[in-house]
């Protein structure tokens, strides 16, 4: 996806009026939401050929809001009056509280002097009768997906107080074929799974693709040389490159918070360790030494401290370290194994995945290693990655190969309190997912 560019104007905006355990043991924790009403009209238009994105950008509002699971659309043969009523007359309050909503989403597709498309929205409160938020976009008709997600993250956010997750891509592995012969290519969609692109032609294996906080490359790790390394890929132009000549293998990538940098494993002459390389003097700095296996690293958010997954005390735990890899201490002394530490946008928790007795969990922690609690479990579930508002995960289910039925991973989401889990369509099977930051 190209960087869209577009105009917009403020219509009018009001300002915005766990428990810790010792040692934690295996519970899912589910929480209890009464998702708030709200009711989203189409919007209105003159121009006919305006028709399809004033009934399409408020169905893509509706289904981001929906899909959060903090939201409750008002089914639409409820609602108290039309589009075309809205325009004429205004909103009659009292009948939209009687159809059972607290906020009212309205909106314009309108074309400006210019000749170009202006989307217009308005989102107001029931109860007072006042409008909360109100802005004006000018962009292309093309742009119009791009634009719903847009408004999405700007009503989401003054409603909740907490930025938005819709403007938003994943890249992820799609996986095709038997299990003795999988295909694995990179891909990359919106957020909703719209916009699919595939970005490798599945001629090498490719695993762990993560996206730079500017948006516009990933590190992954390939078999395209033959071996397992490290490669750079630029979106916008579809180059990729080596990152870095290295004696052995080189795997888990991730980028620095300010993207200058990308730290991962390199395993060598039977050991591995954590190196971090400099992307613009290409110099590596190796960060863990000894005997032991680290890998699966992931900065703080302030680039300050890293989490990693060590076996130097005999089993798979997650430790933390300075960026310089001094102060290491071990956070997860549960029973089992934990592995694929990823550090949440807000810094405030760790996800992680955990192995105990046959089966697989996705968790989280307080970097303190206080509060550990499990948010899902299957036979096969892995590679956590958060929305950028720190509030919703990302991951990747299988189910194992039966007779007649073949191995499938799917991609899912759910809410950090283990509330609304959701499957993430994609063409093929789908693995190893990782969330963008918002689109520049």
């Amino acid at each position: 996806m190209n960087r869209v560019l577009f105009l917009f104007v403020v219509i009018s905006c009001l300002p915005i009026v766990a428990q810790a355990q010792d040692k934690p043991s295996i519970t899912l924790e589910r929480g209890v939401f009464k998702p708030r009403p709200i009711a989203i009209s189409r919007f209105h238009f003159e121009d006919p050929t305006h028709q399809r994105l004033a009934n399409e950008i408020p169905a893509i509002i509706e289904r981001n809001l929906e899909s959060s699971g903090l939201f409750r659309p008002i089914n639409p043969n409820a609602f108290a009056q039309s589009p075309s009523s809205i325009h004429k007359e205004g909103l009659r309050f009292p009948e939209w509280r009687a159809a059972g909503t607290e906020t009212i989403i309205t909106g314009s597709v309108l074309k400006d002097a210019q000749g170009r498309t202006r989307v217009e929205f308005r989102l107001w409160d029931a109860l007072s009768h006042e409008q909360l938020k109100g802005m004006a976009y000018t962009t292309t008709p093309a742009n119009w997906r791009r634009i719903a997600h847009i408004i999405s993250d700007e009503i989401y956010t003054r409603l909740t107080g907490e930025d938005g997750y819709f403007d938003t891509r994943i890249v992820y592995v799609s996986e095709s074929g038997p299990s003795h012969k999988r295909v694995k290519r990179l891909a990359i969609m919106d957020q909703d799974g719209a916009n699919h692109k595939y970005l490798t032609d599945g001629s090498y294996l490719v695993l762990t693709p993560r996206f730079s906080p500017e948006t516009q490359r990933l590190t992954y790790l390939s078999y395209q040389s033959g071996k397992p390394q490290v490669y750079l890929y630029d979106i916008n132009t579809g180059a990729h490159r080596l990152l870095g000549h290295f004696p052995g293998m080189t795997f888990a990538p991730r980028f620095s918070p300010d993207g200058q940098k990308v730290i991962m494993s390199l395993a060598k002459n039977g050991n591995t360790d954590i190196y971090v390389m400099d992307l613009s003097s290409n110099r590596p700095q190796k960060v863990t030494s000894g005997a032991s296996i680290e890998t699966a690293p992931s900065y703080s958010p302030d680039g300050k401290q890293i989490v990693f997954e060590s076996d130097r005390s005999g089993t798979q735990q997650l430790y933390i370290m300075n960026a310089d890899g001094s102060n290491v201490h071990r956070i997860t002394f549960g029973d089992g194994r934990y592995a694929n530490p990823v550090w949440s946008p807000r810094g405030d928790l760790i996800a992680f995945t955990r192995m105990y007795k046959g089966k697989f969990y996705i968790g989280v922690i307080r970097p303190s290693g206080k509060g550990e609690r499990m948010i899902t479990s299957a036979y096969h579930v892995e590679g956590p990655t958060w929305s950028p508002n720190g509030r919703v995960l990302s991951y990747f289910k299988e189910t194992p190969e039966r007779a007649g039925q073949e191995r499938s991973a799917k991609i899912y989401t759910i809410d950090i309190t283990g509330y609304n889990e959701r499957i993430l369509k994609t063409p093929q099977h789908g693995s190893d997912p990782a969330w963008s930051p918002l689109n520049p």
